[in-house]
């Protein structure tokens, strides 16, 4: 669960800084892919473990 969240927090910063600096932009979109993954994942997996 640790680890989830970790990643978590590491694409919003990654999303911060796509909307901070125009140059990096880029990094919005793979943040915003990542985040809603990662969040799919832990989802699945935790419905899957019977975990409420």
């Amino acid at each position: 669960m640790g680890l989830l969240v970790g990643l978590l927090v590491v694409w919003a910063v990654l999303i911060v800084l796509g909307l901070a600096i125009k140059s990096l932009f880029w990094l919005l979109f793979v943040g915003i892919v990542l985040f809603v993954a990662t969040g799919v994942i832990g989802f699945v997996k935790r419905k899957t473990l019977g975990r409420s």
